[in-house]
């Protein structure tokens, strides 16, 4: 199950705050804020979709994920990587080595966490 684009940026605000009430997710959002009952929507379908749950306080909700950023984030990549480049790590890494302005001192940062990760193994 994926997150629409305002989903996702929700949600990268309860990831940032851990748990949150309605009120902390509205003071994330730069101006002008969306309106409470477009939140409240969004979070209702991202309860109904598993990424979000609630403790209630009164009457009062105190939201938090259910998915780690990481996961979800890896998840995509992983699908990314299948769907767009044949299912080859080696296509998506040519990729993003060429067609990214990354520095020299970016690439060599990259080329020591590769060399770490095959000593690993």
């Amino acid at each position: 199950m994926q997150l629409s684009k305002t989903e996702e940026q929700l949600m990268q605000y309860l990831w940032k705050r851990d748990k949150a009430f309605m009120k902390d997710l509205l003071e994330a959002y730069p101006d002008p804020k969306p309106a409470t009952t477009t939140v409240a929507t969004l979070l209702k379908r991202m309860i109904d979709k598993g990424f979000v749950d609630y403790k209630l306080f009164g009457k009062s909700r105190e939201y938090y994920p259910l998915v780690r950023k990481k996961d979800y984030f890896s998840k995509h990549v992983n699908g990314l990587i299948k769907n767009f480049f044949n299912d080859s790590a080696s296509q998506f890494a040519s990729f993003f080595t060429t067609e990214t302005d990354l520095s020299k001192e970016e690439l060599e940062d990259l080329k020591t966490l590769i060399d770490t990760e095959i000593k690993k193994k």
